[in-house]
């Protein structure tokens, strides 16, 4: 059996990071999903530091850009700028369709933008077929030491 991928999601709205936990678990790779609240919380996570200091390196990072405290954009640009996180694979999955923001986050480093639905049936959806493609279809670096 496949070992369950590591997934990253970071958003401050705690409904949005259940829903994508569930909406993942229905894709057809398994996987295994960790949440973080804010732009802190997540760099924590990723540099294992204090609490976090046991589990290892997601395979996929979920990110919203509106966070409280250190933004998405800002999370972007240190994962990328980080030689042990750029190449780990962050989606942007936000509510925000300004140019701005789509151009911005690619020009940072993000490998995809998802325009985060508000119909819950178009959110399940998404998030299943966001799953299936990066979960399913793309290989992704795997080290040892992550797990």
């Amino acid at each position: 059996m496949k070992t369950p991928a590591e997934v990253l999601v970071v958003d401050d709205n705690p409904a949005d990071q259940d829903l994508t936990r569930e909406a993942l678990a229905q894709s057809r790779c398994p996987s295994h999903v960790r949440g973080a609240c804010n732009g802190v919380e997540a760099l924590e996570m990723l540099h294992r530091d204090g609490k976090h200091a046991g589990p290892g390196l997601p395979d996929l990072i979920v990110l919203d850009l509106n966070l409280p405290g250190k933004d998405g954009r800002a999370v972007l640009r240190e994962i990328k700028s980080d030689p042990a996180l750029r190449s780990t694979p962050v989606v942007i999955f936000s509510t925000s369709q300004a140019q701005h923001d789509i151009r911005m986050s690619y020009d940072l480093g993000a490998n995809g933008y998802v325009t985060k639905p508000g119909d819950l049936h178009e959110f399940f959806a998404t998030v299943t077929a966001l799953g299936d493609y990066w979960l399913g279809c793309v290989s992704l670096p795997h080290e040892e030491e992550w797990r």
